[in-house]
């Protein structure tokens, strides 16, 4: 488990890359929330790799504040972490993700196929992955202003699998309806909703974490994965 480089199209970042015992694997990107590359997404990282994935998570707020690293524990945190969402380039931020997903198939051990898994603003950014580069998988937590971009869903090639929680505080009804019927029928899509789920069900020790909510989630990730990338 390290921090590496990452080469962008104009300039460089940083990443926390996280290998499986084994030394090789098929590749997962890992995409942060608005907290940062924190202790959440290195601690998932970690997690992919012990189950056999080379992780890599890339630090995508590098062009606002490099190294950002903050919890859901303090309003300032969350002050920040909405103002870097805010400021955030979301066209520069998928050029960065399609440099970290170059950078993971070349890393050592990786076995060239890799998809992307993201969370919150990294699950909007997952389903760009999925209209935009060549991932071979994508997974979607939770992701915030994907009805902002049903534009794109033609261009989707590759599976897709979204978690869309019930009650997401940042994504309406009227949001969750617009999204699920431009995919409705989309061979490429795997939608599932989490009745009574608040946004972030899956972040452990989060306000909203719900266990049995996680745990069904995060099964259906791993057989995604096996599925996909295996």
């Amino acid at each position: 488990m390290t921090d590496v480089t990452i080469k962008a199209k104009d300039g460089s970042f940083g990443g926390y890359l996280a290998m499986p015992a084994g030394g090789k694997g098929p590749g997962i990107l890992v995409i942060q929330e608005i907290f940062g590359v924190n202790k959440v997404m290195r601690d998932l990282c970690d997690g992919y790799a012990k189950a056999g994935y080379v992780a890599l998570c890339p630090d995508i707020f590098w062009r606002q504040q490099p190294g950002i690293q903050l919890t859901d524990r303090t309003d300032a945190e969350w002050a920040r972490a909405f103002e870097l969402y805010k400021g955030f380039d979301v066209a520069k931020g998928v050029d960065d993700l399609e440099a970290g997903l170059a950078h993971l198939r070349k890393v050592p051990g990786c076995t060239g196929k890799a998809g992307s898994v993201g969370y919150c603003l990294g699950g909007k950014l997952a389903y760009l992955m999925a209209t935009r580069s060549d991932s071979d998988a994508n997974v979607s937590y939770y992701g915030v202003a994907i009805e902002a971009d049903l534009g794109e869903v033609k261009k989707i090639r590759k599976p897709l699998l979204l978690h869309v929680a019930e009650k997401d505080q940042f994504v309406p009804a009227a949001a969750q309806a617009q999204i699920k019927a431009k995919l409705a029928g989309d061979a490429h899509v795997t939608i599932h909703v989490y009745a009574g789920c608040d946004h972030a069900f899956a972040r452990v020790g989060g306000k909203h974490f719900d266990a049995a909510a996680a745990k069904l989630a995060n099964e259906r990730s791993a057989a995604f994965f096996t599925k996909h990338l295996g």
